[in-house]
C-alpha cells in the first residue's frame, strides 16, 4: 500500500516500507566512493534580506539593516573569482526579500527592476560576461520566477531541509516544506540541473530524515534533474545554540542518503561544517563549492577549507580529488562531454540509451526531441574561444 507522507502540494507518495528500509541502513551497508569532486567558486550574496526568520540562520539581516549588492560589486567579485581560476558564481539571497523589506524593493525599483528575480537575471549575465558560470540559490521560486533566470544559469538549487514542520521554522512567516518541494519540482519541469539537500539537527526525527530523502528521490525519478544532495548539519552560531549533530548521527544519515539515491546523484557534505574525513566512507563523493576568494556568507564563522585541506581529505580516504563544473557532465549534450565520461547521461541528452526524450513526464525539449539541460547562453560560454571557455573545458578534461 502506498501512503502519502503528507499533503506537500505536489503529487508525492512514499511506500512506508521504503521508509522502514531506509531507517535500517547503516554506514557498513554503503560503498565508499571511487573519487571525490569539488567546484571552485565565488560566493555572491546578492542580498542579506529574507522573508523568513529561521532560528538557526545567521544569513539574514532584519529590515533596515539588509544590503543589496550593486551590479558593479557583483562584477568585481566575479572578476576576482575568474582571476583566481574559479568556474562558478554562487548567487544566494533570502526568500522573496523584496516582499518584506521596503528598502530592498525601493532600491530595486530605483535600479529599474520590478522584482529580485529580474535583478538576479542581470547579475547572472554579469557573471557570464566576467567568465563564471552562474549557480543561483534564490530560495522558493514559482515556475514563472525560475523561468526568468533559468537560461542564464548552468544549474540552480534550494535546500529542501526537511519535509517536517519543525519549530526552528516558526514565526509569522513560517517556511513551508510544500513550497520547497514545489520549487524542486519546478526545476524538473524546466530542465534545470538542480542541487538540493537536507539540514540535520533542526528538530526533525529520523523518520522525517528518511521521508525527506525519499521525497527528493521521487522527484528525481520523475525528472532526472537532481545532480547532488547535500547532507548538512546545523551548527552553533549567534542565533542557534541547540547543538550540532554528532559524528555518529552524521555517518548514519549520510549513509541513508547514499542508499536512498541512485548512483548518478552525488552525495555532498560541506567540509567547513561537517566532519568530512569521517563521512567519506558513508558514500560521500562531492565536497561542494569551495571558494579561494570569498567567505561562506551563510556560515561566516566557519571558513572554507583551502584546496590543500580537500586534498588531505581525499588522501585520507585513499581516493583521487577532481575539480568539476557547477553543472555535472551528465547534463551536457553528447558533443560537449569528454571522451573519458563514464557516467549515466541525463534523460534526453541525445543518447539512445537514456530514453526519456519522449517521456511525457520529462521537461522541455527542442525540435529534435532532446531535453535542453543547458541553454544557448550556457552552451556559448562552454564552447567560447576565450580564456573562460578554455578554463571550463580544462576542468571538464581534467575531471573526465
Amino acid at each position: 500500500m502506498i501512503s502519502g507522507v503528507a499533503d506537500y502540494g505536489v503529487d508525492l507518495s512514499i511506500h512506508p516500507s521504503d521508509v522502514d528500509d531506509l531507517l535500517s541502513v547503516e554506514p557498513a551497508d554503503v560503498e565508499a566512493p571511487s573519487e571525490l569532486t569539488f567546484a571552485r567558486n565565488v560566493f555572491v550574496p546578492l542580498t542579506t534580506a529574507c522573508r523568513y526568520t529561521c532560528t538557526y540562520c545567521t544569513y539574514f539581516d532584519p529590515p533596515g539593516q539588509a544590503s543589496l549588492l550593486s551590479l558593479e560589486e557583483v562584477r568585481e567579485i566575479c572578476r576576482q573569482g575568474a582571476d583566481a581560476g574559479c568556474t562558478e558564481a554562487l548567487f544566494t539571497f533570502g526568500d522573496d526579500p523584496d516582499d518584506r523589506y521596503t528598502e530592498i524593493y525601493a532600491q530595486l525599483e530605483e535600479w529599474g527592476h520590478d522584482s529580485i528575480h529580474t535583478y538576479l537575471r542581470a547579475a547572472c549575465e554579469v557573471a557570464l560576461e566576467e567568465g563564471l558560470l552562474p549557480h543561483a540559490n534564490p530560495g522558493d521560486q514559482t515556475i514563472e520566477q525560475m523561468e526568468t533566470v533559468a537560461d542564464v544559469n548552468a544549474s540552480m538549487g534550494v535546500m529542501l531541509e526537511s519535509t517536517a514542520e519543525v519549530d526552528a521554522h516558526a514565526g509569522p512567516r513560517r517556511k513551508e516544506p510544500a513550497q520547497r518541494l514545489r520549487t524542486i519540482e519546478n526545476a524538473g519541469k524546466l530542465d534545470v540541473a538542480f542541487t538540493t539537500g537536507i539540514l540535520v539537527g533542526i528538530g526533525e526525527t529520523w523518520r522525517d530524515r528518511a521521508e525527506s530523502l525519499l521525497a527528493i528521490r521521487e522527484l528525481h525519478d520523475r525528472y532526472d534533474h537532481v545532480q547532488e544532495v547535500i547532507v548538512q548539519p546545523v551548527v552553533d552560531n549567534e542565533r542557534w545554540s541547540g547543538g550540532t549533530p554528532d559524528t555518529e548521527t552524521m555517518r548514519r544519515v549520510t549513509a541513508m542518503a547514499r542508499a536512498a539515491l541512485p548512483e548518478e546523484v552525488s552525495v555532498q557534505v560541506p567540509p567547513n561544517l561537517a566532519p568530512a574525513r569521517e563521512l567519506i566512507d558513508c558514500g560521500v563523493d562531492d565536497l561542494g563549492g569551495v571558494s579561494p576568494v570569498t567567505d561562506d556568507h551563510i556560515n561566516p564563522e566557519y571558513a572554507w577549507p583551502a584546496l590543500r585541506e580537500l586534498e588531505e581529505i581525499a588522501d585520507h580516504a585513499g581516493v583521487p580529488l577532481g575539480e568539476r563544473l557547477p553543472v555535472y557532465e551528465r547534463y551536457l549534450p553528447a558533443d560537449l562531454r569528454t571522451d573519458g565520461f563514464e557516467g549515466v547521461p541525463a534523460d534526453g541528452t541525445g543518447d539512445p540509451s537514456t530514453g526519456g526524450a519522449n517521456d511525457a513526464s520529462a521537461g522541455n525539449s527542442n525540435s529534435s526531441g532532446e531535453r535542453e539541460w543547458i541553454s544557448p547562453a550556457i552552451r556559448a560560454a562552454l564552447t567560447a574561444d576565450d580564456e573562460a571557455g578554455r578554463r571550463y573545458r580544462g576542468v571538464l578534461e581534467s575531471d573526465g
